[in-house]
This record gives structure tokens, sequence and C-alpha cells, in this order.
């Protein structure tokens, strides 16, 4: 036998606990079952390589009563695995007593094992994550070459079960570094759109638009999605306010601002506490809304928590679960139309008898109506005529940089 190198795994990861949908993978439980079944033996398992110095068996199919189970750890150097794996041993045995080395294994006599099959498993890149094995308690000389092609076919199944679940364990941690190295403000920016009253063309606000790196390949909703996905989601959105906060310093007298926040973390308190700590007014919290909200009471009782502080918009009214409800419950300062509805609404008669009843209802509880996403005179032009009281979209600008957005407000930029 001749020792070989090989690609092994890296101590950060595999040390750390296996996904838990990875340990309860039912499929790896059927492919060692069926992997007993043909080769007849007693015990068949999955073991990963940790460490520097470990093996850990991660799945064990048997019927027998055994000392060792998923979870349990050992030297590597004192299982058969690792020396098949350096070439000090077969892939295949059908008895141990024909090598001098399984005398030295504790394991040979400790089972006892009778036969032996064994294969490594690869993942796509090459690198060796552990080995697939099935063993009998007694010697068999009839298991040949074509056992170990059996066995090896049910690994390679295996090992697309492994990899499968490690990219989404790898992708999840990728996206907790992402999110963290933002939570300290130096990576997120804030730009600002122009709100602008309908009747006059004249900015009446803006809103508060966060921005982060690679802006072209990752947008400001997937790092959103992101920090949700593992867990800080509040963090990174009052990471995001509190940017937004100090971008305002120089906003001109009697413009307001919004600042996108979700349920959840309206819901929270925080967000309380750290407007309540600044001395910026004239703020509007536009509650963003993209799923359900799950105790709407809670929401309700800090929405009004919040009044001292800032006005309330609902957004995305028209779509959604931005329904009737939170319009009534809520009684919010300002209502923001979904863009869905501005979209062609000059020539749409149901866009404009929706746009009307929201109009009237919005009126009627002393709420100002907003229109997102206009791009022409057609759309604002509409718009005005149903008695929506504000615009916001292309046609009067992109979002800016703060520098730019403050001229624009003064009167001294062009629409972008």
């Amino acid at each position: 036998m001749i020792k070989v190198a090989h690609n092994l795994p890296s101590s950060e990861y595999p040390a750390g606990p296996l996904p838990d949908e990875l340990v309860h993978d039912t499929s790896i439980e059927r492919i060692l079952a069926s992997v007993r079944g043909h080769l007849g033996v007693e015990i068949a398992f999955v073991s990963r390589y940790v460490g520097d110095s470990q093996r850990e068996l991660t799945h064990v199919s048997t019927d027998l009563d055994l000392p060792m189970g998923p979870g349990f750890r050992e030297d590597r150097e004192d299982s058969y695995c690792w020396h098949v794996l350096q070439g000090h041993l077969p892939e295949l045995i059908c008895n141990p007593a024909d090598f001098p080395l399984t005398n030295q294994l504790a394991i040979t006599d400790f089972l006892p094992v009778g036969c032996h099959v064994n294969t490594p498993l690869r993942l796509a890149d090459g690198t060796v994550w552990g080995s697939f094995c099935a063993l009998g308690r007694e010697p068999d000389r009839s298991m040949n070459e074509r056992d170990l092609k059996i066995l090896k076919s049910f690994a390679s199944l295996a090992a697309e079960r492994i990899e499968s679940s490690l990219e989404k364990e790898i992708s999840l941690r990728e996206a907790r570094k992402r999110v963290e190295s933002m939570l300290d403000g130096h990576g997120v920016s804030t730009f600002q759109q122009p709100i602008v009253s309908l009747a006059t063309g004249e900015p009446v606000g803006v809103e508060c638009l966060s921005r982060f790196p690679d802006l072209t390949k990752r947008g400001p909703d997937a790092w959103f999605e992101d920090a949700e996905m593992v867990g800080l989601g509040k963090e990174l959105e009052l990471t995001a306010v509190q940017c937004a906060l100090d971008s305002l310093t120089h906003l001109p007298a009697g413009i307001y601002a919004t600042l996108n926040v979700s349920p959840q973390t309206v819901a929270s308190g925080a967000l309380r506490e750290l407007l309540a700590a600044t001395e910026i007014s004239n703020l509007v919290v536009e509650i963003t809304e993209h799923c359900q909200v799950a105790d709407f009471e809670e929401l309700a009782r800090e929405i009004e928590a919040l009044k001292p502080h800032a006005r309330i918009a609902i957004d995305d009214v028209g779509t959604g679960y931005s329904g009737l409800r939170h319009i009534v419950d809520l009684r919010p300062d300002f209502i923001k139309m979904d863009m869905v509805l501005t979209r062609g609404i000059e020539t749409d008669p149901a866009r404009k008898a929706m746009t009307a009843a929201l109009v009237r209802l919005a009126h009627e509880i002393g709420c100002t109506v907003v229109a997102e996403g206009i791009e022409t005179e057609g759309e604002a032009s509409t718009m005005q005529k149903l008695g929506v009281d504000c615009g916001q979209g292309y046609l009067y600008s992109r979002p800016l940089p703060v520098v730019a957005a403050q001229q624009f407000l003064l009167g001294h930029g062009k629409p972008a």
C-alpha cells in the first residue's frame, strides 16, 4: 500500500455542529438501510473527519445494541476508515485477519469486525468529508468487487445529500458574515427620494432609502432578506434607521423624512427607544409590510406609543397584506399607494376606481395619500384628478445622495 495525499476539510466548519437538516436526513437513513440489505451486513454508517485528529459518526444504521452511535468521536487513526483513506488498508476487507494492521485497531475485537467495505465520501471539489462504511461481524469470503461497487453507488447518493445540506449551511454562514459586517453602519449609506405635492409640484418630504456595497449585484431587498434569514433583521433595520437619521441633520425646514421599518421591528419597541433619543423632528415611520403581522394588537399598541416621536405611514397599500383593517385600526397619517396601482392608471378604470375609493377613505380619517412609482405626466395628472395628495417617482427624481437631494429640495437641482 502507498500513502497518498488528500484534500481534507478545513477545521472551521466540520468541527461545529451539523445542520439539523443533515442530522435528521431520512434519505441518508434509507440509503444506509438499503446498503445493509444489499450486502447482508449488520452495520452501515456515515462518518466525517473533524478538527485535525478525529472522526465522528454522523449516521448509523443497525439492529444491534452498539455502544456508539451518531455523535460518537474517536481518534481517526484508530479507525479502519482513516487507514483506508491513507492507503494502508484496502476498501474491501473480507477478513481482517488477512492484514496485520487490523490487529492493532481495538475496534477489530471490540465489535468485532468480520468483514469491512469502505469508501471515502468526497464532495464535488474533491474534499474528503468523511467515509461511507458497511461491515459485518463475521468474515465473508464471498464479498467481491461488485459489492464494493454497490457500496460506492450508495455512497455517491449520500454524498449528494450531504453536499446539498452543507451548501445551505455555508450560504447561511456567509450571509450572516455579510450582514454582521454592516451592523457598525460604516457600510450603509442613505439616499433620499423626494416626495412632491401633486397640487403645487413643490417637494414636501423625502423617503430615506438604504444602500449597501455591490449595489449592482445585490439590491437592498437582498440584504434585508439575508438579515431576516439569519435572525438579524431587526439589527440591520435599526442600523439603517440610525444611518438615515444621521443623514437628516441639514434637512430643509418643513420637509418631512420617512424611515422604512418592518412591523416586527416596530413591535419590538427598539425603534421607539431609538427615536426617543433623537432630536430630529418631522419624522414619518413608514411601515413596510410583505408578510402578515403576527400580533396585530401588539403592533397597534406600539404604533400608538410611537406617535409622540413620529407620524405613521402604511406602505404598499393596495397590495399584499396592507388591507383596510390597517388603515382603519392604525389610523396612519399617510397611506402610500403601491406602484402597481400607478402603472397605466390613466387608461385603467379598475385602478381609477380603487384609487378613488382609497382617497375617500383616507380623507375621511384625515390621512394624506401618496402615490408611489409615478413616471409619466399622464399618471401624475390622473392621480391629481382623483384627489391623491402627493407623488413620488422617477418623473420627479430618482433616489439621490444626500447633498444632491438637499439641492433638489432647495430648488437648485433638477429632477434626475
